[in-house]
């Protein structure tokens, strides 16, 4: 049986992240696969939203019809527990928490005290939640209270991709995507490479500078104090074409995240057979196998700055980290498959 879907998305659904592609090629594959969905923009400003911006949110689900599966995307759910518990008494609703709010990094304790309690109370309400991998079933089962048989585990797709080429003048290029926020690093990165000035290696920066005007002007500091202008290049968000040319250009993918509910930027890296710098925060470990790359503590640029230095110096290692990220991105989910996880578990609530 097959009910019409309102996907609820927390302001513009093109927004340059992970979490807002999965909600992007998730309704692009229900909708394929025959379910009716509409999307609807719930506005803007969260996880932290104004009064204004609440009572909106909350007036445009309450406004929906009454046979739809309504998704929320935890962005906004998790702040919004009252309107979580009005809806759910006349919808079926469903979350989708892409990772805890509460462990974004640079909120004070309490605020990641207030965010957790409101999420936890939010979650309460829905009748099932959608995550994006084990390490977020496992967290929310433990920490938020949600029973494991409400809980759907549907991993981010990955689509087909041709190995990368690589650079073949013997300067290691380096590629790290990702927004400028400080969960994913950058300040640990720019401190590791330097480290590293000796060594022959190039970066480019792909990610939204838009997000977070504090932490992309620390970058930008960095880069000038290292004295990186012309090694290091910060090209902010880029189309899908240019992304795939800047993948199929690199050696090496790094990213020092502090936490991720997934990782799609890692899942990426291995679709392309790039070997992976990372670190072992959140589901990394669960995205990045053993054998494709090197995982450190998240936070420390000397560990960092060790796994770079070598896989920079060393070609073996990175055609062996290669050849392990080509055969695991064989075994990545296609959307098609993930889709259809969430499909299931919609058709158990219709």
């Amino acid at each position: 049986m097959v009910r019409n879907i309102l996907f609820a998305v927390p302001g513009d659904l093109a927004t340059p992240t992970g979490g807002y592609a999965y909600d992007r090629r998730i309704i692009a594959e229900l909708a394929g696969m025959g379910w009716p969905v509409e999307v609807l923009d719930i506005g803007g400003e969260f996880p932290f939203p104004s009064a204004h911006a609440r009572r909106l949110a909350g007036e445009r689900l309450m406004a929906s019809p009454h046979d739809r599966i309504v998704i929320v995307d935890g962005l906004a759910l998790g702040v919004l527990p009252d309107v979580a518990h009005t809806l759910c008494a006349r919808q079926s609703l469903v979350a989708l928490v892409h990772h805890p709010l509460a462990l974004e990094t640079g909120l004070t304790a309490a605020e990641a005290d207030r965010l957790r309690a409101s999420e936890r109370a939010a979650l309460a309400a829905a009748r099932h939640v959608i995550v994006t991998s084990g390490e977020t079933a496992r967290r929310l089962a433990a920490d938020y209270a949600v029973a494991a048989d409400k809980i759907t585990v549907a991993r981010p797709g990955s689509d087909p991709a041709t190995p990368a080429r690589g650079s073949s003048d013997g300067i290691v290029r380096l590629l790290s995507v990702g927004a400028l926020v400080p969960r994913k690093g950058f300040d640990v990165l720019l401190a590791a490479l330097e480290r590293l000035a000796d060594l022959p290696w190039r970066l480019t920066i792909a990610g939204d500078r838009t997000r977070d005007p504090r932490t992309a002007a620390l970058v930008d500091v960095m880069i000038a104090r290292a004295g990186f202008g012309d090694r290091i290049s910060v090209v902010g968000a880029v189309p899908r074409e240019r992304l795939a040319l800047l993948h199929d250009e690199a050696d090496l993918f790094v990213l020092a995240s502090r936490f991720e509910g997934y990782g799609m930027a890692y899942a990426e890296a291995l679709a392309h057979g790039l070997p992976v710098i990372g670190t072992t925060a959140g589901a990394i470990p669960e995205t990045v196998p053993a054998g494709c790359g090197i995982l450190v503590p998240p936070g420390d640029p000397s560990a960092l700055a060790r796994a770079l230095t070598l896989s920079i110096g060393d070609a073996e290692r990175r055609r062996r980290m290669a050849k392990c990220a080509r055969e695991a991105a064989s075994r990545l989910p296609r959307w098609q498959e993930t889709a259809a996880t969430i499909a299931r578990a919609l058709e158990r609530l219709a």
